[in-house]
């Protein structure tokens, strides 16, 4: 069996995430002091690969929403590893609101979390861009 805190946490991010509800994610389970990590820097982003604390994870998610006009989005999972480990599977239909490019794209997320179930820390794996 999983652990009760992980599953719980898993499910209720999947389930924000399916229905854009990030900014209470964030409010209800993420720790303040947890880390975001992206795969590559985000061109024009307001921070490198790295976010430290949730004031600068949330100001990132701003930076995204500001920028990027969102079609749709899906998230897949939970999947879930060990005691404090998860992912899930991103699809994402956006068009940058700068370049008017509009890109579909694909990414997993891993999440771990602490003894009380807050995420402590989100990395991101983008698949090869062509």
């Amino acid at each position: 069996m999983f652990n009760e805190k992980l599953v719980k946490t898993a499910k209720a991010l999947t389930a924000y995430c399916q229905t854009e509800q990030e900014a209470k994610a964030l409010d209800e389970l993420y720790a303040k002091d947890c880390v975001s990590v992206e795969a590559l820097d985000m061109p024009g982003g307001p921070m490198g690969r790295e976010a430290s604390g949730l004031d600068a994870i949330r100001a990132k998610h701003d930076w995204w929403f500001a920028n990027n006009e969102v079609h749709s989005t899906s998230a897949e999972g939970p999947f879930l590893h060990g005691d404090d480990t998860f992912s899930l599977i991103f699809e994402m239909d956006v068009t940058d609101k700068n370049s008017g490019e509009r890109v579909q794209m694909k990414e997993v997320g891993l999440y771990t979390t602490n003894a009380d179930g807050q995420i402590i820390r989100e990395a991101f794996f983008y698949p090869p861009f062509e």
